[in-house]
């Protein structure tokens, strides 16, 4: 029992502890140039086949010519599957540190013959493989490739006259990934190296609905069109609001991003006593409006390339404009809780510098 678990676990012997035959190879050949990317580099190759065992399966050279071939025999790549491709692609793709480290999955790599006409064997070679690149540590999906290929040879060459079908194949894929970068570098998202953020906002349009701030376009008496619901004493009411809009644009490696707010009063949901048709009253009611502009304001100045990510911009600045928010309902509020609703006049002067002072430092008076 000992000596047959030793003849086992020999390296190199087989059951019976005879030499175990090797598996046969293809050297694939590299082609120096093949591409010579302006855009990127090829950082890694990962192997993740569904079947991460030999690339090829091939017809060995039959007995006579006159009898079939054997079944089709496993046939690796020299030094092993991954390590054979990791070095075509090394010494066929010239490396330029600077550019985008680019990650390549080898996702499907196959050479499988069959018995073709008399004296023949048909092969056909699948690739898949997938790219993406490393964008502050984090992987970002580019693109993807699947090519297909048919080749016949003799029964009586060898098996290296299989290895230009793989060898044009994955020139094929890198040829094909480096014209998409080509083409995508300048306007792709996925390929932006920074952000930059353009704020503005929303211009006014008349609305017969929605009154857009604008300190040309104040509150007047006409735009309170809800029917009047007196409580705690106030006298009218308003509900302003913001929105904002984000539009992206890549440019040149540079992702460019369009940001717009909207301040805004909704007329039918706006009441003020015809008691209170007054210049003071009609004055708390706009301080409610341009609160609400600062707070705009505000969110516009904190949405900026350090605050967002290029993977992350749209979910950081959501959670920016929810802080914003709870500020704007926190500031109305305080502002009414100090004022009285308008009735302390002594504080609703202090409000009145306080948000003038504002207004004119964030350039919107």
């Amino acid at each position: 029992m000992a000596l047959a678990w030793l003849l086992a676990t020999l390296p190199g012997l087989g059951r019976q502890g005879r030499p175990a035959t090797p598996i046969p190879t293809l050297a694939l050949q590299p082609v120096p140039a093949a591409i010579t990317p302006t855009q990127f580099y090829v950082a890694a190759v990962l192997d993740e086949r569904a079947e991460p065992g030999a690339v090829a399966y091939l017809l060995p050279r039959p007995a006579r010519p006159d009898q079939l071939p054997p079944p089709a025999e496993a046939v690796d790549l020299r030094g092993g599957g991954l390590a054979a491709i990791r070095e075509f692609v090394a010494r066929s793709v010239p490396r330029a540190a600077g550019l985008r480290p680019v990650t390549i999955r080898l996702r499907e790599c196959r050479l499988q013959e069959s018995p073709g006409a008399p004296g023949w064997a048909t092969g056909k070679l699948t690739l898949a493989l997938s790219f993406e690149w490393q964008r502050s540590g984090r992987p970002i999906a580019l693109t993807t490739y699947t090519g297909a290929a048919r080749y016949q040879r003799p029964l009586s060459s060898s098996y290296a006259a299989a290895e230009p079908a793989l060898r044009q194949a994955l020139v094929a894929a890198l040829q094909y990934f480096d014209g998409w970068m080509n083409r995508e570098a300048t306007a792709n998202a996925k390929l932006a190296q920074r952000l930059q953020v353009h704020p503005s906002n929303y211009p006014f349009q008349p609305d017969a609905d929605t009154l857009l701030y604008s300190p040309a376009h104040p509150l007047t008496y006409n735009d309170f069109l809800a029917v009047p619901r007196p409580r705690h004493g106030a006298v009218g009411a308003v509900f302003p609001s913001f929105a904002y809009t984000a539009q992206d644009e890549a440019r040149n490696g540079v992702l460019h991003l369009h940001l717009q707010t909207k301040v805004f009063v909704v007329r039918t949901s706006s009441w003020l006593l015809p008691s209170a048709h007054d210049a003071y009253s009609l004055n708390h009611e706009q301080r409610h409006f341009d609160l609400v502009q600062l707070v705009a304001e505000r969110f516009k100045r904190k949405v900026t390339p350090d605050s967002l990510t290029l993977d992350n911009y749209d979910a950081r600045m959501q959670f920016q404009f929810l802080q914003s928010w709870r500020e704007m309902n926190q500031l109305q509020e305080q502002y009414d809780a100090e004022t009285g609703h308008g009735q302390h006049q002594a504080a609703q002067q202090r409000w009145n510098a306080r948000i003038e002072a504002e207004l004119r430092r964030y350039g919107v008076k």
